[in-house]
Formats: C-alpha cells, sequence, structure tokens
C-alpha cells in the first residue's frame, strides 16, 4: 500500500516510515500540516496516519479540509492525547480510527490492514513482476524465467524498489532515502556496488538485460530498451 504519515516529530516519523518499509509498504512522509495537506491533495494514497498536534496545521483542521474537499482515503489518528473526549474529536472530524502513543507496531499494522477492508480496497500487491523477473514479497523469493535466484537482504529491497518503479529513473537520491534510509550523500559507491551486484545476478545469464544505466541520472529497470 502507498501511506502518507503526517508527523512532526522526525525521530517519530522516521520510526513508523521504517516499520512500514519493511512491511513492503511505499511510504512518504511530511513533517507539517501544510506539507501533509499539499501531499495528500496531489498524491494518491490508500491510508494516511495523521499526529493530531501538527506545526502549521493541526491534524483535525486538516482531516476537516480534505474531506470537505471530497478526499476519503481512510484516516488513522496518531496522539498522546487518548481521553475519551480526544478520540470523538478526532473521529468527528472525520478520522476512520485512532491510536493513542505508545502503541504496539503490530497493532498499528492490524488498524491499517482493517481500514483498507473497510473501504474495499484491492489486497496489497504481494507479487512483483517485470518481463521474466518475478518479486515474491511474501516468501522474499526471487525467480528469473522460472529460475531461483539467491538475493541478500538489502540487494531484495533495492531490486523491490526498482521493481515498483519500472520504467522509470530512479536517481541516486531516490535509491538512498528509499533503500537505505539515508537523508543525505554517504560520498561513497554504495549504490554502484549493490547495483553491479543485482546485474550479477539479474542479467548475466539472461540474453535481455533489465537494469539499465541512464547516463547523467540514475538507473531504471525495464524488460526492453526503448
Amino acid at each position: 500500500m502507498k501511506i502518507l504519515v503526517i508527523e512532526d516529530d522526525r525521530q517519530a516519523a522516521s520510526y513508523l516510515a521504517k516499520g512500514l518499509k519493511e512491511a513492503s509498504h511505499v511510504v512518504d512522509v511530511a513533517n507539517d500540516g501544510k506539507e501533509g495537506l499539499f501531499l495528500a491533495g496531489a498524491e494518491h494514497y490508500d491510508v494516511m496516519i495523521v499526529d493530531r498536534m501538527l506545526p502549521g496545521r493541526d491534524g483535525l483542521s486538516l482531516v476537516q479540509v480534505l474531506r470537505a474537499a471530497g478526499n476519503d482515503t481512510p484516516v488513522l489518528f496518531l496522539s498522546a492525547l487518548g481521553s475519551v473526549d480526544d478520540r470523538v474529536k478526532g473521529l468527528k472530524a472525520g478520522g476512520d480510527d485512532y491510536l493513542t502513543k505508545p502503541f504496539a507496531f503490530s497493532e498499528l499494522l492490524a488498524r491499517i490492514e482493517v481500514l483498507v477492508r473497510r473501504r474495499g480496497a484491492a489486497q496489497p500487491q504481494t507479487r512483483l513482476t517485470v518481463g521474466d523477473l518475478e518479486l515474491d514479497l511474501l516468501s522474499r523469493s526471487v525467480k528469473r524465467s522460472g529460475k531461483a535466484i539467491d538475493l541478500l537482504p538489502r540487494e531484495f529491497s533495492l531490486l523491490e524498489y526498482l521493481m515498483r518503479n519500472a520504467g522509470s529513473v530512479v536517481t541516486r537520491t531516490m535509491m538512498l532515502e528509499n533503500v537505505w534510509d539515508y537523508h543525505f550523500d554517504p560520498q561513497t559507491n554504495v549504490i554502484d556496488v549493490h547495483i553491479a551486484r543485482l546485474r550479477q545476478k539479474i542479467d548475466k545469464d539472461f540474453p535481455t538485460p533489465l537494469i539499465h544505466t541512464v547516463r547523467g541520472a540514475g538507473y531504471s529497470l525495464r524488460a526492453a530498451e526503448a
């Protein structure tokens, strides 16, 4: 699923994003109400996780604006404000669920799944396919033309990210942020090393390469050259 996290506590936001990505979700993060409102209106999300107390625009008014605009994306409020009155205010503002801090991450994941089921959304994607390459998110396995390919955890995460963005150019910054969770350039060749390893495993023994270098931009995974 594609999830928007709106949380001004950067440490908490990082924790949420990391856990959701490990559960194979795609995550965007906004650190204030204004940015969150912009992203919620500009992108399609399956679920939004919204903190009650936000700078710029508080969580309650943010959700009220979205609902008034016809945005019916399920909203899970997260807040340290846990009284009955606080929970009622969150639900009346347009929230679909309310979880108080601190919380168990397993409960958060379960509540997200329930929200999506209630909405009648499609089941989360568990298999990615590009050409003859298949990646199974549940079994954490990869095959090409039916041949099993063993990948290390980081290689698997990198391939998953490339496959989710198949046909598009993926920059170094995008890979550092979404695969390594770096929000700075560590000035190493870590990406080049991992791409080289993936090519050895994914492309070397097959007639058609899938991983392509886009000179001066990054990399693209696609079934054939355009």
